[in-house]
């Protein structure tokens, strides 16, 4: 692969070992509460008959999207707070790399398809079973996946013909762009260049479809003459549109810029709330501010 280095150190969060602990009890706690909380929303719409819309398909599929997200940082991150696993071989460090990246690109092209699907069903409530049918909804989500991956591989191809001649600290809690930017002693401009072109056509592609669709579900909420009327239609892309906020903003901040030289103080704690936080949020999201997923869950304890 053409690198000096072969492994790399990875720095985690500097401290004392009493802050170190409470932090590992606090990433341990909530990635738990994240595998469970996305794990329960996918069982839930698996046995709930009332769910199997595509709604509640492409909710099933970010969930399941989420827990590998989340399982690619976190257990990692624990040993490097720990100090039991600080080392990553060069080869690991890309895989990781190319994980996380692509699973990210998933996650954007989820979610505006996600906004896609409110604006049918808002803009078009007669129509929506016709327009939003089993095999359209299966070929988006397939498309999400296959999107993702493909948009982020010859960025993690290119990153891996990087140069790194020492030093081989990274000072984070994982593998992510401009660390290893920060590290190459070889030209990084090409990687650099493929890294603001693929976040213009994943992510700004990705917001302006979901900015565009709450552009006309918007329009065709106030257009609704009831407000019983409006405020049920607006319950159903409320939880969406919180979720896409909070993912979009961080996610501009990280990727969207024509140079990797910002603090990566900063970006380690942008990168927490991405992979560790919204994870956890996007489950009580939708449990909390949706009705039919609370009845769902309801019932299940009923049973």
């Amino acid at each position: 692969n053409g690198t000096n280095v072969e492994e790399f150190v990875l720095l985690g969060f500097p401290g004392t070992w009493h802050s170190r602990v409470s932090l590992v009890v606090v990433f341990a706690l909530m990635y738990s509460l994240t595998v469970i909380g996305n794990a329960s929303i996918i069982g839930l719409v698996w046995i709930s008959s009332n769910l199997h819309t595509p709604m509640y398909f492409f909710l099933s599929n970010l969930s399941f999207l989420e827990i590998w997200y989340t399982t690619g940082v976190v257990p990692k991150a624990i040993g490097v707070m720990l100090g039991t696993s600080q080392t990553i071989s060069f080869r690991v460090c890309i895989l990781q790399l190319f994980f996380i990246l692509s699973l990210g690109a998933t996650e954007c092209f989820l979610l505006s398809v996600m906004a896609y699907d409110r604006y049918l069903a808002i803009c078009y409530p007669l129509r929506y079973s016709s327009l939003m049918n089993s095999g359209l909804s299966t070929r988006l989500v397939l498309s999400s996946w296959l999107g993702g991956f493909l948009a982020v591989s010859l960025l993690a191809f290119l990153t891996s013909r990087l140069t790194f001649c020492g030093p081989d600290v990274i000072n984070h809690f994982l593998c992510d762009i401009d660390s290893c930017l920060a590290l190459s002693c070889s030209d990084t401009w090409p990687v650099e260049l493929a890294t603001f072109l693929v976040s213009i056509i994943v992510v700004v592609a990705s917001c302006v479809v979901t900015l565009v669709s709450y552009m006309y579900i918007i329009s065709s909420i106030l257009r609704i003459q009831s407000v019983h009327g409006r405020k049920k239609a607006f319950s159903t892309c409320s939880a969406h549109l919180s979720v896409v906020t909070i993912w979009f903003g961080s996610t501009m901040f990280l990727y969207v810029k024509p140079s990797a030289q910002n603090s990566l103080d900063l970006n380690k704690l942008v990168n927490t709330f991405n992979t560790v936080v919204t994870p956890l949020l996007n489950p009580f999201i939708y449990t909390l501010r949706n009705k039919e997923v609370k009845q769902a869950l309801g019932r299940a304890f009923q049973k």
